[in-house]
């Protein structure tokens, strides 16, 4: 299976009768699937469809699906509301009898509120049944174009993931051979430290002293976090190659890359290694960032 990213946009158009439509789906990060259906009034039954499809083809994302339509043939007829225009007539005759003042004119007449009645068509239950089954088809058509370029989006995300999987590999493989690491190296240094004490004081047990500079080594040592960091890595590469919505347990593991290479920078007492854990960090923390996206 293919990655997907869960950013995408798409739309499709068309014409059924005398309506025409519009299609608009957009869909962004979120931690699990959302689907929002905006339509006009009186088409509420394809709500249902379009996010019953959506659920069958999308596992994350908040999904916006705007229908925009357009009755292109309205037919509307317009007519003149005999009964309201004899009684303005009857009111104005009575009124020049008694104000001076100039006969209504034909704009003035029709301009009063109740004498022009503009008729819409009345609606086609065919028609209408017919357009609502093409918005439909309609976003089956937006659906496969959404899915189509979250997948474009995933595929270039992959390579992302990967190179920094690689640049993971690449750093942990520099801090397993970094001689500050080297339990010799550690324990050199412990020993000038102890050292360096039993100089400025006779107080120290020499014996105690180094035993506890081995527990001090031991400690130190970063070989658990360098294989389980390894182990990391072998898993995301697994499953940036299965593909599918492995977004959300590819975040789980970005954490635990995150978990390991804190423990090995808070471990180090050598610069060189202190350095490449800083570098690990910041080549996680973008192995994550890019995770976000993905499905």
């Amino acid at each position: 299976m293919a990655l997907s990213s869960m950013t995408g946009f798409a739309r499709s158009h068309g014409a059924s009768g005398p309506y025409s439509f519009e299609w608009e789906l957009k869909s962004v990060n979120a931690k699990g699937l959302d689907v929002r259906v905006r339509l006009p009034q009186g088409w509420d039954e394809v709500e249902a469809f379009a996010k019953k499809r959506a659920t069958e083809v999308l596992s994350r994302g908040t999904v916006y699906a705007n229908l925009t339509v357009k009755r292109t043939e309205t037919g509307a007829t317009v007519r003149i509301n005999e009964d309201v225009l004899a009684a303005v007539v009857k009111v104005a005759s009575s009124l020049s009898g008694r104000i001076d003042a100039v006969a209504p004119s034909i704009d003035g007449l029709l301009s009063i509120k109740g004498v022009i009645e503009v008729a819409e068509p009345e609606s086609d239950e065919a028609e209408d049944k017919a357009a609502k089954e093409a918005a439909i088809a309609a976003f089956e058509t937006a659906l496969k174009h959404l899915v189509e370029m979250r997948r474009r989006e995933g595929e270039s995300l992959g390579q992302i993931l990967n190179q920094r999987v690689d640049e993971i590999e690449a750093l942990a493989g520099r801090a397993e051979a970094s001689p500050g690491r080297k339990p010799e190296a550690i324990k050199a240094r412990l020993a000038e430290q102890v050292a360096a004490l039993l100089e400025t004081s006779d107080r120290f047990d020499p014996d105690r002293l180094a035993q506890e500079a081995l527990l001090i080594a031991a400690k130190a040592d970063v070989r658990e976090e360098l294989d389980r960091i390894a182990s990391h890595v072998a898993q995301a590469r697994e499953m940036l190659g299965k593909g599918g919505p492995v977004g959300r347990r590819l975040d789980f593991l970005a954490q635990e890359f995150h978990r390991e290479v804190n423990t090995c920078c808070s471990k180090s007492n050598d610069i060189e290694l202190t350095n490449t854990g800083l570098e690990l960090k910041t080549v996680v923390e973008q192995f994550r960032e890019q995770v976000q996206n993905l499905e």
